[in-house]
Formats: C-alpha cells, structure tokens, sequence
C-alpha cells in the first residue's frame, strides 16, 4: 500500500455470484481519486441462481474471497457493500411534490420533501433494499439535479425504489455475517453493474442493461437518469455450459472449457472443417469421449457454435419479452449494454445486434487506479460497481432528518402511473 496515494477512506466489496464469488478494497484518495488496493475470486459455493442454498458453504466462499482481497490489499476489512442478484427484485418509482409558494427553496424544504417520500413508502410486505431521490422538478420543469436556491411555486421529487424478497436478501447478509463481516448495504447488481458500465448521457436518454450472469440475467431499463424498471430471467452462461456438457456427453468443466476457447455466437462458414479438442493440453485422458467426436476426440466447431446459438436464441427471446413489457421497444439508435461474465463470449455483441435489432457494445468496469487487468472484464462490473457505488454513497430517504407531520400530496406512490409515463416520455 505504500506506492498508493495516502488514502482517506477504504471500502469492501462483495458479489455473491452462483459462479464465482469475488472481492474487492477500494480506498479513496485525499485527491478524491478511487484506487484498487486488492481484489480477488473464487469459485462459488452454496449459491443457486443467486439463492443461499447452503448457508456454511457459501459463508466459506466469502470468507476466502474477502481474504484473497485483503492479503493483495495488505489491509482488512470490517465492513463491506454486498451485490445481490436474485431475490425477487424489482424496481418503481414513485413522484412526491410539496408546495413552496414561489420563495427561494432551502435545504429544509429539500429534506421536508424526502421525509414526506419515505413516509409514504409502501413495500407491501417487501424489503426495500433502496430508496433515492433520482431527480427533481420544478414547476413541471423536470430533470433538475440540485434545486437549492431557486425559486418554484411546486417542488417535486422522483425516488427511485428497488424492492427484494425479505427472506433471501436476509440469508445473503448473514452468509456475510457469518464470515465475520458487517454489511454496509446490500445493493441490487443492476444498480451497481449500471454505475460501472453506463455512461450519465446514456442513463438519461434511455438504455437497456443486460447482465449475462452465471445463472441469472438481469434486464434493467435506464432513462432521465434513473433505473425504470427491471427482470431477473432464470437463466445465465452456465446453461450454455450445461447443454454443451449433455449434448456431447462430456464433463462441465470440458464444455466450459470448450466455450471459452473455442465457443462463438457468430458462426462462420469455415467452423465446418475445424476440429477443436475437447480436452486441453495435459489433459488427453480426462473424462469420457464427446459424442460426435473424431478418434482424437475432437468436435466440429460448427456442431458447438450451433449448440450455442441455440441457447442463446432461447435466451434472448426472454430478453426481447422482459424489454417490451417495461416499454423499451428498441427504437431506432436505443443503446443495449451487455454486461457480466457471459458478455464476455466471443462474437456476443454482433449476435446481440442482429437480434436486438439495435446498437450494443459491452460493457466492462471502467479503468479504475490499481485494477488488475483480470478484473477489468465485463465479468466484474457489478463488483467494481460496488465499490464506485460506496464511494458516491448516494443519498437513501429513509435516512433523512426527524419525521414531520406536516400534510403533502402525494402523487401516485401506487406508482404505476408513474412507470408507465415514463416510459411513454422516454422510449
């Protein structure tokens, strides 16, 4: 740590992924720059499509991974900033307005605005993981970042609400706990993975986030820079890894070996006359002879860019669902982002392209100080996510000043309406 800029404040992080689970420490420099000071994987265990399914196993898996960041690091960590990608999430958003009468606004009618949001939170039995302003309006005029010191007749706030199921998101924070670490905050990874990856300008005119997980991918929906709306699919990379294992008859770790080497989502007319190993090097006896195999037990790329696509026509028509039912119907130049470990599949993007039928790059972690290379892939977004989001530590209403009892209107927390103009407003 000593090459490192004098650091003022340290963060942990931690994604509980179903493929791996990784972590990061992050501290923030006296020149307000965020530096790595260690990050570090390993394979996940007790984590099913983002569940707790084995409470001591997955305990185990964050307890090495927080290690691993802390021994790079040459520093612990008491705390951390957890990721969480399952647990029935979901996103609203809800408008609150107050009178002003055309005086200057202060803090104070900021603040009575935001007490007035959280009294008026309804989770319906959920647990509400955040609750953030994401933008005011004045007088009708939307978009306004800080109203302090203007003038307006009305003062409205949209906040932005991300629900979870309370159970599941309460055995993620006590695997944490378990491995003797307090959580600051669980963080829904469309949230954290959107903060990596999307751009403001971006997140203001409309955007679609897709986050390829291990086995689960998030479709969030961005726009006048906040997160609309999202859909967890149950399904991810390493269903892909599965059909390949089933339909040549091999073992888990060849296929994904396999669809990392050798794997594409573009076909191309030469695959038909390659043959790739199934085994790699120092492996030549390991497991079973693929099916389909020549008697040096190689496969025909064709056969296994074919088993690919397959899957991935079956997951992007869930995708296509999710999108159109949140209203972003992929008007001409609307931008996909691809995130996430299976982002990181040879040729995704122009196959995204042709089925999305619009613009999509890949989105990776931005080039943070200290970030090993290894890190910097599309796979650790929501990681790197994490610790960008602890340091910008966004405001949450439902920790704004005391409670009043003064009378506001509050306009639509159904919020219902709401989504659906801004939608109509955006895409």
């Amino acid at each position: 740590m000593a090459n490192n800029p004098r650091i003022s404040k340290v963060f942990g992080a931690v994604n509980i992924g179903s493929f791996r689970v990784s972590a990061m420490i992050a501290g923030l420099a006296e020149s307000g720059e965020l530096v790595v000071l260690g990050s570090g994987h390993r394979a996940s265990q007790g984590i099913k499509r983002g569940y707790v399914t084995d409470m001591a196993a997955a305990t185990y898996a964050v307890r090495d991974a927080v290690e691993r960041a802390e021994k790079i690091a040459g520093t612990n960590v008491s705390s951390v900033w957890i990721g969480c990608s399952g647990a029935g999430l979901a996103s609203r958003t809800a408008q609150v307005e107050i009178g002003i009468g055309g005086r200057r606004i202060e803090e104070d009618d900021i603040e009575h605005l935001l007490v007035a949001a959280r009294d008026g939170l309804e989770p319906d039995g959920r647990m509400v993981l955040h609750a953030q302003p994401a933008h005011y309006t004045l007088d009708g005029a939307h978009g306004v970042a800080n109203p302090k010191g203007l003038h307006a007749e009305r003062l409205a706030v949209d906040i932005h609400i991300m629900l979870a199921d309370g159970a599941p998101v309460r055995n993620v924070t006590e695997a944490v706990q378990n491995a003797h670490l307090e959580v600051e905050g669980v963080i829904a990874s469309p949230i954290a993975a959107g903060m990596a990856c999307l751009t403001d300008e971006e997140r203001d005119l409309g955007v679609a986030l897709i986050e390829l997980g291990g086995e689960v991918t998030n479709v969030s929906v961005h726009a006048g820079g906040m997160l609309l709306g999202m859909t967890a699919i149950a399904f991810g990379s390493g269903d892909i890894t599965d059909a390949i294992a089933s339909h040549f008859g091999i073992r888990r770790f060849q296929a994904e070996r396999l669809k990392c080497v050798a794997g594409s989502a573009i076909a191309s007319p030469a695959d038909h006359s390659e043959m790739v190993p199934v085994n790699g090097p120092g492996e030549e006896a390991a497991g079973p002879i693929a099916r389909h195999a020549d008697d040096r037990n190689r496969i025909p790329r064709a056969e296994l860019v074919s088993v690919i696509t397959g899957q991935l026509d079956r997951l992007v028509g869930e995708i296509v669902k999710a999108l159109k039912a949140m209203g972003f119907t992929g008007r001409t130049g609307q931008q996909v982002v691809l995130t996430g470990g299976g982002a990181e599949l040879a040729g995704i993007a122009d196959y995204a392209q042709g089925a999305l039928a619009g613009p999509v790059r890949i989105g990776k972690p931005p080039a943070l100080t200290g970030l090993p290379e290894a890190h910097g892939v599309p796979g650790f977004s929501t990681l790197a996510g994490l610790v960008l989001y602890a340091a910008a530590d966004p405001v949450d209403i439902r920790s704004v000043g005391a409670r009043r009892q003064e009378t506001v209107r509050l306009a639509g927390l159904a919020a219902a309406q709401r989504v659906v103009r801004a939608l109509k407003e955006y895409f």
